[in-house]
């Protein structure tokens, strides 16, 4: 096969383009006791991935969720981190959560601390809101939306703020064996996405970390985690169409060989069908549910379709992205969901990758 750059190859199942590219703090004593309740508990389901889902379906959250909140959300691509249980924190005191936040930011940067941001002013201002909608179980405690305002330099004193840096804290139908089995002091929103300035991402992180004892890592998505989002995006193709499949592989060569590989949605479609048990039911009713080893299936049956064509292993090299007109994952915990609809789908999985990260 010729390889240019950015020249791409078609075939009838498929489009592709290849080319060459050259706690800083501990545990405090409160989250140490944490971790012993739970080790004693014997919390193995949270520590376990799960090996099949219900199927995704459209979720019309656009009822329940303020739609400012939503728009947010959707269209922009985050960052993803896992963040251990928070204590004594409490959804009813916000406000006041907010106050502090406002006065550690400006404060940190009155000590020149923190680096200007886009050339804004020390007037930094906080909210934390209640996400009113998001929860799916009983047991996953409110979504909570912090952000940060401030107003350019040189701005008239009329002139409204400007939103710099978004987060979220959330934990969609979390495990509910681990949830219960923390101690009454602690709240388990294991999953932190957010946007923004980097020095502003340090900055709340340490406030966090230092108000509710709690610990921050870098949430990066497993090749299984990557392949999940590609089959639960593919099967929303019948009630929202796709547009395609695209990922994107890194082979082992030197220099390394990068590889798009794109699908067409119909063909994807047909290609997932054809892997596809069926529907066993619940006992609630005929839900239809998806296993790993249809995932796996899927996956080699898109790479031996690859390999016919191009004569390239793709299993020999590692799964950076995926993406549909849905949203887009990549391995280093970027994320973007694109439809509001599977908002849902999306997160619960993202909660669960969190809650397997955590160093429990």
């Amino acid at each position: 096969m010729e390889q240019t750059n950015a020249s791409v190859t078609r075939t009838p199942l498929d489009s592709v383009a290849v080319k060459r590219k050259s706690k800083s703090r501990s545990y405090r004593q409160s989250y140490r006791s944490c971790l012993g309740v739970a080790s004693r508990l014997g919390l193995t389901p949270a520590r376990r991935l799960t090996t099949n889902r219900k199927a995704p379906e459209s979720h019309n959250i656009t009822r329940q969720v303020n739609p400012e909140h939503l728009a947010l959300l959707v269209k922009n691509e985050w960052q993803l981190a896992y963040v251990t249980p928070l204590h004594q924190f409490r959804h009813t005191q916000l406000r006041s959560y907010a106050r502090h936040l406002s006065a550690f930011v400006v404060a940190e940067k009155q000590q020149g601390l923190a680096v200007e941001v886009s050339g804004l002013q020390n007037g930094f201002k906080a909210s934390m809101t209640v996400v009113q909608g998001m929860s799916e179980a009983d047991d996953d405690p409110e979504t909570v939306l912090i952000q940060i305002h401030s107003k350019p330099l040189f701005s008239r004193p009329d002139d409204p703020q400007k939103l710099v840096w978004s987060g979220w804290l959330t934990c969609i139908n979390g495990n509910p064996e681990y949830l219960h089995s923390l101690p009454k002091d602690f709240t388990c929103l294991p999953l932190f996405v957010y946007k923004g300035a980097e020095n502003l991402s340090s900055l709340v992180k340490s406030w966090v970390q230092r108000t509710f004892d709690c610990c921050f890592g870098p949430l990066e998505l497993s090749q299984t985690s990557l392949q999940w989002l590609a089959a639960l995006w593919t099967n929303c193709h019948a009630e929202s169409n796709i547009q395609h499949l695209r990922m994107l592989w890194t082979l082992p060569s030197a220099p390394p060989l990068q590889v798009t590989y794109a699908v067409d949605p119909h063909d994807v479609w047909e290609l997932w069908g054809s892997v596809r048990k069926g529907s066993w039911g619940d006992g609630a009713g005929e839900a239809r549910w998806i296993d790993l080893e249809e995932v796996a299936s899927f996956m080699q049956s898109l790479k031996s379709h690859f390999y016919r064509h191009f004569k390239l292993d793709l299993s020999a090299g590692i799964l950076n992205q995926v993406s549909t007109a849905l949203g887009s994952a990549r391995f280093n915990g970027r994320i973007k969901i694109s439809n509001s609809a599977y908002v849902i789908t999306t997160l619960t999985l993202l909660t669960e990758c969190a809650l397997l990260k955590m160093p429990i």
